[in-house]
């Protein structure tokens, strides 16, 4: 069975508890990987004629696995990747981590048993059935590790990844897309681990020809890897300094140029200027003005910009001060701005990126319309965003609305706008391109009525602000407010406590609730042959466009409903487990992808997985059909009898529970066999009883005692009688599987799993929606309930009761 998603996640970072300690994450991330391309080739290519990688006899991963418990391990590790590198033209790619460094991986047993737990946990691994390609599993567990790796480097060290959620906004603003020819040419100049080319070349379906310079070495021989685990072996990945020593030249000695570039350099780099004499650049990169020397930002945009054709076309990250800084910067920039390079701008949110947590923004660079240009798109896209651990991360939805908005040019009220070039020229602005000069991205401000305050009443501005609800529920709003007799002030119809039942009850929103349960309906019936059509070979990414895409259109139409907030609702669900479930079926077929799975604990691979079935001592994993969707689909008389076991168990815990506190008061009769808990168990009244025998004095408690055995007993049986019931179901559901056609399967998985997770998700929209608009009318209602006269009176109120209090005390003044 190809290995899942999640599966794979796990063991990788599990292999890494075996580095952790003895180096920091930009050290261990370094074997990791070599490990994982090591066993990655081997797995793909061993044995194959033609191969794009060779696996020679003594330079494969299955040499390593014989290498376990030797005491010479990593000694002959370095000696079966040196075999690989050297016959494939990979030295100083994938030899760059030395495993039998003693300083980081232990001395004599500590390496030996370190990297035997390592290889194993890779051995544990099958790839043969994952490609690297547009669908691969490898590919989103390289981009996962990387991620993860970042994030554990710290400042200082996590530059060498680009998230890639920036990357495929990046990729998309640029136009490369479906017509894209695979002789057109794609450049980074700061390559890193090549993870923005990537993510790049994944939009252009029938290829592109990639180009990149790394300086760092270790992180070159990263990026050299990541091409050929995603399929692109033939891409140029050049070691140096870009700006001081471009590998890309012409015969003539200029700069090569190339269709599109991307960068995502080191922000405001100190040392840009080493082995450079900027004054005198032999590749003219400077004819716009010369940066500062102490900060490179503006070196490697001019860079970027020369190495495009005349109809190229870029994107660059940097930090907001390029937009704003002045002196040579801003002169930079006027020349920039006044020859129309300058396509747009787009602010991103805050804490992004793993070497900064300052804020950057992405400079669209276009130079086939540079002379016609008359202004500039930005956008201000710092307010969408999620938490990720201590970084924040673009969700599906803010890609896609970038995307959309800046490349369909679609002005939005606080988000987007199309400035003019004479806008930006003005003497109010002098060049300056900060995003909010033009943007003003702040919510309204929430002003109170003073008037309101006074005297009571809703202010009818605040109600009218409400209009975007109003236009689809137009008698809700009679429902909720009336007049209060005072002109421009109304009082709530409602008790706070009932806002959102009213709401939820009221006709026009069950007819809304309707309208958007059809749009998905018809949304589900269009997809619906796609995804039972769904067999092995299938394109996972083609299934989730095709599903995103529609939904985008069909959500388009629907008022109050952000169409992005229901793509975000298929994409969360997507990424949580129905990719797993596609990819599965994909790769083994409808039939073989539901059969459950018997788990085998692995203590050396410290994997463990949370069964669906436990039966005796065999333990069961359904990776595609949860044992529920049986449940409820076949045997739901069985649940319905267990649930009602359970309730009979939970009566009779709730009697003994209500007994034992009533006799443990002041009748204390069961005050010797409470334990400290305040549980009573069986064996501690059986003692008591035996010990208080048939005495005459003693009547009152054995009578006690002996009603609370029964109570414990017949909770007992309870208990039993669900324990065998759940059994008997579990052993039925189990065989179940077996029985299973393949349009079952579908059925299951298509209509009672997807289908109806997603909705369960898009009417949590709705729902959304009713809680935002509740929320706002009881915040009204809260905040003008109690005019001024109002709480003078209770103050001078409560002022006479404490003054009378203490005149009663003997208190005069």
């Amino acid at each position: 069975m190809a290995i899942k998603k999640s599966e794979l996640y796990s063991s990788l970072w599990s292999s890494c508890d075996e580095l952790r300690g003895g180096m920091d994450a930009s050290q261990y991330k370094d074997y990791i990987l070599t490990l994982l391309f090591v066993k990655y080739v081997s797995d793909k290519y061993a044995g194959k004629e033609d191969a794009v990688i060779e696996v020679p006899e003594g330079g494969s991963f299955t040499d390593m696995v014989r290498l376990k418990g030797d005491k010479e391990i990593g000694d002959k590790i370095n000696k079966i990747i040196g075999r690989l590198a050297e016959v494939n033209g990979l030295k100083g790619v994938i030899d760059q981590a030395n495993f039998n460094d003693e300083d980081k991986l232990g001395r004599g047993k500590e390496m030996q048993d370190r990297l035997s737990k390592l290889v194993a946990i890779f051995d544990g691994l099958d790839l043969r059935a994952n490609r690297a390609e547009g669908d691969d599993l490898l590919g989103d567990a390289y981009e996962y590790l990387m991620r993860h790796f970042a994030t554990e480097s710290g400042k200082s060290k996590g530059q060498f990844y680009t998230p890639a959620e920036v990357s495929r906004v990046i990729a998309k603003v640029i136009g490369i897309g479906p017509e894209t020819r695979q002789d057109q040419t794609l450049y980074d100049p700061a390559c890193g681990s090549g993870s923005l080319l990537l993510k790049a070349s994944d939009e252009a379906p029938r290829g592109i020809t990639i180009y990149g310079q790394e300086m760092d070495n270790a992180t070159w021989a990263l990026s050299r890897m990541n091409m050929i685990l995603h399929g692109h072996p033939g891409a140029e990945i050049w070691r140096g300094n870009t700006l001081a020593d471009p590998h890309f030249k012409n015969p003539d000695g200029s700069l090569k140029k190339f269709d599109f570039a991307v960068a995502n350099p080191p922000f405001s780099s100190k040392a840009w200027t080493n082995g450079l004499d900027p004054e005198n650049d032999e590749f003219k990169r400077f004819e716009y003005g010369v940066p500062p020397a102490k900060n490179g930002d503006y070196a490697f945009l001019l860079h970027l910009i020369t190495s495009l054709k005349s109809t190229g076309k870029g994107a660059i990250i940097l930090p907001h001060g390029v937009l704003f800084r002045g002196n040579k910067e801003a002169d930079i920039r006027r020349n920039l701005v006044r020859h129309g390079l300058i396509a747009g701008i787009i602010g991103l949110p805050p804490n992004l990126f793993y070497g900064t947590g300052i804020p950057a923004c992405i400079i669209v660079v276009d130079k086939e319309n540079a002379s016609s240009r008359t202004g500039i798109f930005m956008i201000d896209a710092s307010r969408g965003f999620e938490k990720d651990g201590n970084k924040n991360r673009l969700r599906s939805q803010d890609i896609r609305k970038i995307v959309d908005v800046f490349n369909n040019r679609i002005e939005l009220p606080r988000y987007s706008r199309m400035v003019p070039i004479a806008e930006i020229a003005s003497g109010a602005n002098d060049y300056n391109l900060n995003i909010p000069r033009y943007i003003d991205s702040s919510e309204p401000e929430d002003l109170h009525d003073l008037d309101a305050h006074l005297s009571g009443g809703i202010p009818v501005r605040d109600v009218d602000a409400l209009e975007h609800y109003w236009s689809v529920f137009p008698t809700l709003r009679d429902a909720l407010f009336r007049s209060n007799g005072r002109p421009g002030y109304l009082e709530p119809r409602v008790e706070p406590a009932q806002v959102k039942a009213t709401i939820l009850a009221h006709p026009e929103f069950s007819a809304y609730a309707a309208r958007v349960a059809a749009v998905f309906d018809e949304w589900r019936t269009a997809h619906e042959p796609r995804l039972w059509a769904l067999d092995a070979g299938a394109k996972p990414r083609e299934v989730v466009r095709a599903l995103s895409e529609d939904m985008l259109v069909r959500f388009a139409g629907l008022p109050l409903l952000d169409k992005y907030d229901a793509y975000q609702c298929l994409m969360d669900y997507w990424a949580g487990g129905m990719q797993d479930d596609v990819d599965l079926v994909a790769a083994e077929g409808w039939v073989a992808g539901a059969k459950p799975r018997g788990i085998i604990e692995d203590k050396e691979r410290k994997i463990k997985e949370t069964p669906d079935l436990v039966i005796g001592r065999r333990k069961y994993k359904m990776d595609l059909i949860p044992p529920a969707l049986i449940v409820h689909r076949y045997f739901a008389a069985e649940e319905a009898a267990i649930d009602d076991l359970a309730a009979r168990q939970e009566a009779a815990a709730r009697e003994l529970e209500e007994f034992v506190e009533e006799h443990t008061g002041e009748e204390v009769l069961l005050e010797d066999v409470v334990n400290e808990k305040g549980n009573v168990t069986r064996k501690a009244v059986n003692d008591r009883l035996k010990e208080i025998g048939r005495a005459a004095e003693f009547a009152e408690e054995r009578e006690a005692l002996t009603r609370c055995l029964e109570l414990i007993e017949a909770e007992a049986r309870a208990g039993k009688a669900v324990k065998e019931a759940r059994a008997a179901l579990d052993e039925r559901v189990l065989a179940r599987y077996a029985t299973l056609a393949v349009d079952e399967i579908r059925t299951l998985v298509v209509e009672d799993k997807w289908f109806a997770s997603i909705r369960a998700a898009v009417e949590d929209e709705v729902e959304r929606l009713t809680q935002r608009l509740a929320g706002r009318v009881k915040e009204l209602d809260e905040r003008y309930a109690r005019p001024l006269p109002e709480l003078e009176r209770e103050v001078e109120a409560f002022g006479k009761k404490v003054e009378a209090h203490l005149k009663r005390m003997g208190l005069v003044w």
